[in-house]
């Protein structure tokens, strides 16, 4: 081959490189992650997420793209997010973070794929037709945080022992989790003789003004529910529950690693990476209809035991024995 025939040729391969990058790129699924709240704290749940598509083939930048749709609390941007995710023709929609998230996926679109994460029963919900066969273009995950709220009560007063009066903690403008929690937690005081003070709180300082209240009432104990916008603003809940010398009940264990007294739910983390498989199985072919909704079977007790000697509590042998952690 001549010197010159070799240069034409070899410029015309490099001029097609970007073209073939372009193609592949445009090529490559793309999938929409639709969340009430910002991207802040939720870091470990998007590492599970990503991790369940990486071990699928999906990795994000090299084999998938993910159109991401944070709502920074405001929950009435979700229809518009999810509306946007539509029209874009996303590969799935990963409905995370709320009900809320869920039910806006369904409402923008009857024929894309719709893998959510959310704490209420799907049935109940109005999502799927049933558990085991959805049907329609739904599916996910029910990692059940709502229906342990009497457990989570029941917990508290074991390691509080004397509790009559707790106070509980929502944010209400995920209203539909709040109304849940709160009825359930009600209905659990009843039960076992509590008296319960809700407070609300959806922003820094109504959290700030939630506890100047309780500083002034002094309930036994917190009862914070288990809500995405909480677990973003641990650290002050942690604090403040800390200065007001307050023992306190978390949905997750990642408060009573940074000082938390106590947390009792669904490892969250590994239901966003269940949210992950199923996404990456539809991109591989698999239809919602035929995925049934997966139900959260591990849960954790974390107990902080340095947070219960500074607040002067005994935390007993047999809720020791039960714990899935204790933190010295």
């Amino acid at each position: 081959m001549r010197r010159r025939d070799f240069i034409t040729l070899l410029g015309g391969a490099v001029a097609s490189w970007p073209l073939a990058a372009q193609a592949q790129q445009s090529t490559m699924p793309v999938i929409g992650f639709l969340n009430p709240y910002s991207p802040d704290g939720q870091s470990e749940r998007l590492r599970g997420f990503r991790q369940a598509l990486a071990e699928i083939g999906f990795v994000e930048g090299v084999s998938l793209a993910i159109d991401y749709r944070w709502a920074e609390g405001r929950f009435d941007r979700l229809p518009e997010l999810a509306a946007e995710l539509a029209r874009r023709q996303v590969a799935v929609i990963a409905a995370t973070g709320s009900l809320l998230s869920a039910l806006a996926a369904k409402t923008a679109t009857a024929t894309i794929p719709v893998v959510f994460v959310v704490a209420e029963d799907p049935v109940r919900a109005g999502l799927v037709t049933s558990l085991a066969r959805p049907g329609g273009n739904l599916t996910g995950v029910n990692f059940l945080t709502a229906e342990l709220v009497a457990k989570r009560l029941g917990l508290l007063r074991e390691l509080v022992p004397g509790t009559a009066h707790v106070a509980v903690l929502v944010n209400p403008a995920n209203a539909m989790n709040s109304e849940t929690t709160l009825r359930d937690a009600q209905a659990a005081a009843r039960a076992i003789g509590l008296q319960i003070q809700v407070l609300n709180a959806s922003g820094s300082r109504e959290i700030n003004a939630a506890f100047a209240t309780l500083a002034h009432e002094r309930p036994d104990a917190l009862f914070v529910g288990g809500e995405g916008f909480f677990n973003s603003r641990r650290s002050q809940l942690v604090n403040l529950a800390s200065r007001h010398a307050l023992p306190a009940s978390y949905a997750e264990r990642v408060f009573p690693e940074i000082g938390g007294l106590m947390s009792y739910g669904t490892d969250v983390t590994d239901a966003y990476r269940q949210v992950g498989n199923y996404v990456g199985r539809i991109l591989k072919g698999a239809k919602p209809a035929d995925l049934p909704v997966m139900q959260a079977t591990k849960f954790e007790l974390v107990i902080n035991a340095e947070t219960a000697r500074m607040l002067g509590l005994e935390v007993p042998p047999t809720l020791l024995a039960r714990a899935d952690e204790v933190i010295e």
